[in-house]
């Protein structure tokens, strides 16, 4: 499985890194006892069950199943091979690569290549070439200073029809290749020519910093020309799915312990000038629930800053909307005055005056009453209980009753009203509330889960165990044995036992031919010894809650449940065969399958009496 790499140097790489750390650039971790949780990088849930063990330097997810150790993980969330796996924790651990290893590189996907390549492509044109001096020109009039350019690899694509294209074909890209890319229109007659002319280029790229598509700013006068466009969706790049800026305001943001969420790519370019390197941006589209995910993973810190302008403050009430139904966010709001961006604002007021902002972000509940005052005529009487009820309405929703006594007061002193007469309409705003919950979960449980919210992503039927959960359990308990404990394995090889499972039996001789045949014996090192289909069985295995120490007898009393659940699926399989007999007057089978029914039950009294006297 390690391919040209050599064991030695896996290993090495392996012991250098903390698996914590390296998860940690993906997933917020908490520590919980003697692991660290949180949120499933690779399917959707609520609930934490992504586990990491750090003693034993691997994952598992109790959720979707997936486990292994930090090559593993990199794998599945980088889709990785292998030895790309190692090599990237390599870097990570700032070990290089053997020589003979470095002379066959690793093939990357042809399209993830091809937009590294065109990002390099037009930050050259932009900060060496002649031709580039026009983009040049209009990003210092944006203030875009070398830094920002540098940092966010800013390019610039010329006017001519062909220059990219001309560039990548040289490169050895094929046609199906560069038509495949999206950075290309085909005209009617089948030739390609540059998707992007004469816009400065901004890479979008995913969580792991690849350039996976592009948005091109106009810089030309021409109105008839869009102000911003943006690369189509390819196998690589799913605008719902991806965040402007995310691979590297992630890292900042563990620091620093929020987000700040913007409309547009620019606006981060302009915060992050100011000073606020944790901005990001969905691409020129509503927030998406994949992104909100995205999010979460890393932090339930967010502040929304989107531009002042009618629309804006709309988009951002739909924002809160969704961080809500993902619930347990802490979410500040900022409403930039003089319907400003956040671009706008920092030119006029300077960094220090936009940090404040920032700092001063609103609640929801503070966002969502300012945006009810200015529904309303409060000089108008009937207005004024209309949006006294519909506060109430949004003060109800709060979980605090701290929260609410304070927007009590403050509404009290605002409009006039005893604070009494404001505690009795909230006390019928909670019990509406109360009733729609009600309605609402008893209408939930008539859905099918696919079309709950954030309805979970369950493992593959392939995953799913076909045997009883009792047998399961014992099948786990024997394995872990089986690995941990030389006296345990032996007892058992003894005795001739067999797992039921094929995957557990595999990964028991599997353990054996690991344990022949390296000096140096780890669950983590057993992991890269071991098929990809098994590590999850292993470590799934090993996260179990099982006492530290097994005796012999334990071992007879898990091999005897396994062997009654096996009694009583024989005994299932043949009521079944007695059942097809009365309905075809079969008598002679049925008195054969009843007298082999009689002769399993005795078994199992046996074997049940057996087991009785053990625990004695």
């Amino acid at each position: 499985m390690a391919g040209r790499i050599p064991e030695d140097f896996i290993n090495e790489v392996r012991d250098s890194v903390d698996i914590v750390d390296v998860i940690g650039q993906y997933v917020s971790l908490e520590k919980r006892g003697k692991d660290y949780v949180g949120l499933c990088p690779f399917h959707q849930e609520k609930t934490p069950s992504f586990s990491v063990n750090q003693q034993k330097q691997f994952f598992y997810c109790f959720g979707c199943h997936r486990g292994g150790n930090v090559f593993k993980f990199m794998m599945e969330k980088e889709e990785l091979t292998f030895p790309e796996s190692v090599e990237r924790v390599a870097e990570m651990a700032n070990i290089p690569m053997p020589a003979s290893y470095n002379n066959e590189p690793v093939q990357q996907n042809p399209l993830v290549s091809m937009h590294k390549d065109a990002a390099d492509f037009y930050h050259q044109i932009l900060m060496t070439t002649r031709i580039g001096e026009r983009g040049l020109s209009y990003a210092k009039e944006r203030e875009l200073d070398e830094d920002l350019l540098k940092h966010f690899d800013i390019g610039y694509a010329p006017g001519n029809g062909d220059v990219l294209y001309t560039f990548l074909k040289e490169k050895g890209y094929s046609e199906e290749q560069l038509i495949e890319s999206g950075l290309f229109v085909q005209s009617q007659d089948g030739r390609l020519f540059d998707r992007f002319r004469d816009r400065l280029m901004f890479p979008m790229k995913d969580e792991t910093g690849h350039p996976v598509a592009f948005s091109g700013r106009r810089i030309s006068n021409n109105d008839k020309e869009p102000k911003y466009l943006n690369s189509p969706e390819t196998s690589i790049f799913t605008k719902s799915k991806l965040l402007f800026h995310f691979s590297e305001a992630k890292k900042v943001a563990r620091k620093e312990g929020h987000l700040i969420l913007f409309e547009g790519h620019m606006d981060v370019v302009s915060a992050y000038k100011a000073g606020i390197k944790s901005g990001i941006a969905s691409m020129g589209t509503s927030l998406t629930q994949d992104q909100v995910y995205m999010i979460r993973r890393i932090t339930n810190n967010v502040v929304i800053n989107y531009d002042g302008d009618a629309p804006g403050v709309s988009a951002a009430e739909r924002a809160v909307g969704l961080f809500k139904q993902a619930g347990n966010f802490n979410l500040g709001i900022v409403v930039l005055p003089e319907k400003l961006d956040p671009d706008e604002y920092v030119k006029k007021y300077g960094p220090e005056r936009y940090q404040q902002e920032i700092k001063g972000a609103i609640s929801p509940t503070d966002f969502y009453l300012l945006r009810l005052k200015q529904k309303y005529n409060l000089n108008n009487e009937r207005e004024k209980m209309a949006y006294l009820n519909d506060a109430m309405t949004e003060i109800a929703s709060l979980a605090s009753p701290v929260e609410q006594d304070i927007y009590l007061q403050r509404l009290g002193k605002e409009s006039g009203v005893s604070t009494d007469a404001l505690k009795a309409s909230l006390s019928r705003a909670r019990r509406r509330q109360r009733r729609v919950k009600q309605h609402t979960s008893q209408m939930q449980g008539e859905m099918p889960p696919e079309q709950l919210p954030y309805a979970e992503i369950l493992p593959p039927e392939s995953q799913v165990s076909q045997i009883p959960p009792k047998a399961e359990k014992a099948q786990q308990r024997l394995l872990y044995a089986y690995i941990g404990s030389d006296e345990a394995r032996s007892y058992l090889l003894k005795n001739g036992f067999v797992f039921p499972s094929p995957e557990y039996q595999q990964a028991a001789t599997a353990w054996l031919d690991y344990v022949e045949t390296h000096d140096k014996i780890s669950l983590s090192g057993f992991l890269d010894f071991v098929p990809e289909q098994l590590q999850s069985i292993i470590v799934s295995t090993d996260m179990a809650q099982m006492p530290g120490e097994i005796t012999l007898g334990e071992l007879d009393e898990q091999v005897a449940a396994i062997n009654l659940c096996k009694i009583d699926e024989e005994i299932g399989k043949l009521q079944q065969q007695i059942e097809e007999a009365r309905r075809k007057g079969d008598s002679q089978s049925l008195l054969t399958l009843t007298q082999q029914i009689l002769r399993l039950r005795q078994l199992k009294k046996e074997e049940e009496e057996g087991l009785s006297g053990r625990s004695k």
